[in-house]
């Protein structure tokens, strides 16, 4: 008997809860860092620093499902390339 690893998937909900609650992140560091009271230079490097913390955290999440996929995965010679 095969053994064929079960792909689980996430459901709408749970979907729908991480993005709400990224946007309502993103949303909620925006309007802190505009009524900061501080130098326009000061926000904007805020504002760079967030941005670049975003895309280096979804880099990282994406490296780590990556890694973990391929250690799951199953090797076959007779697999198509």
């Amino acid at each position: 008997m095969s053994e064929t690893p079960v792909k689980q998937q996430n459901t709408a909900a749970f979907y729908g809860q991480a993005v709400a609650s990224f946007a309502v992140a993103m949303a909620a560091t925006a309007i802190g860092i505009f009524r900061l009271n501080a130098d326009a230079w000061v926000r904007a490097f805020l504002g760079i620093a967030v941005l670049y913390l975003v895309t280096s955290a979804f880099t990282l999440a994406k490296v780590i499902r990556d890694r973990q996929e391929a250690a799951n995965r199953v090797y076959n010679p007779f697999e198509k390339l």
